[in-house]
């Protein structure tokens, strides 16, 4: 009949065992002590053998009584960890969170918003894939990775996407060029410049995005090199090889051989955006999502 035994029979054993006093086991528990006395008695007659040795004067374990208790208090100690993991992990305070983010990113907002996870959250495990933002979404869509991080993502009838960091495109020139000594820029004395830009495969929006800019001006640029990295762009435009489009971020990286211009009379602006597939409901994607979205309006 063991496998009668219930987790109340071994709360109120314990509860008997650790106090050697039936009276304070039942104030403890927060029931009366007949209930209390039968269940113990219930408890033995299950397993068979005395746990107690009851006088008018004293309690006290048998032996099979203190063999019970030691695994009855480890059993009682292992269910409340799981239960306490259990809610944890309903409240996404635990697990591992798998999450892609394109380079730029850590130039603007990103890492704010992973240090508050990291510190809300320090038990998940948190999994970080650096990519373009068409690999980003390919990964998302696949199920290999739980949420991501884009800049101008493509359109996706997976998705849910929300922008948490907008910034202005600025031109990217060598410090030898004849218009570096500028505070602006207008985008129309671009026009005969070759191009030094990252490639389409990157993302179709983030790619087309600068250059449709280019087009309301009446030209779409060569592009003469292509780069993956914008640390690489960067130099490659240092050394002559061309000029640029790029999001305002970039400044931080950018070396003396090259001068970071605004753009006159330009509004449209490049976004970072979280992303997450529709119908999502886990909570610790959804914790994510809260820190990225506070990060971005804090």
């Amino acid at each position: 009949m063991d496998q009668d035994i219930e987790l109340r029979h071994l709360r109120y054993f314990v509860a008997v065992a650790e106090e050697l006093h039936f009276g304070r086991a039942a104030e403890r528990l927060h029931v009366s002590q007949p209930p209390l006395s039968q269940q113990i008695m219930k408890l033995e007659e299950m397993l068979g053998y005395p746990l107690f040795v009851r006088t008018s004067r004293s309690v006290s374990l048998t032996a099979a009584g203190e063999a019970f208790l030691e695994r009855a208090q480890r059993t009682l100690r292992i269910m409340q960890r799981d239960i306490d993991e259990t809610r944890s992990i309903g409240r996404g305070e635990v697990g591992s969170l798998h999450l892609g983010f394109i380079g730029s990113g850590m130039l603007t907002t990103l890492p704010r918003i992973f240090r508050a996870y990291g510190e809300a959250y320090p038990k998940v495990s948190l999994h970080l894939y650096e990519s373009f933002t068409s690999r980003v979404v390919e990964g998302m869509e696949n199920g290999t990775l739980d949420a991501g991080v884009l800049r101008d993502g493509d359109p996706s009838d997976k998705l849910e996407v929300t922008t948490i960091y907008s910034e202005p495109f600025m031109a990217v020139l060598p410090a030898t060029h004849g218009r570096a000594g500028q505070k602006t820029i207008s985008l129309g004395s671009l026009r005969d410049e070759p191009f030094v830009y990252y490639p389409r495969s990157a993302g179709l929006r983030a790619f087309e995005k600068p250059l449709a800019l280019c087009e309301e001006y009446g030209f779409r640029p060569q592009i003469v090199q292509e780069a993956s990295h914008w640390l690489t762009i960067l130099r490659l435009i240092g050394a002559g090889m061309g000029v640029s489009l790029a999001p305002a971020c970039v400044r931080q990286i950018a070396s003396p051989d090259v001068v970071c211009l605004p753009l006159r009379d330009v509004t449209l602006k490049s976004h970072i955006e979280l992303a997450c597939l529709k119908g999502e409901t886990r909570p610790i994607v959804a914790q994510f999502r809260n820190i990225a979205l506070g990060a971005a309006t804090g």
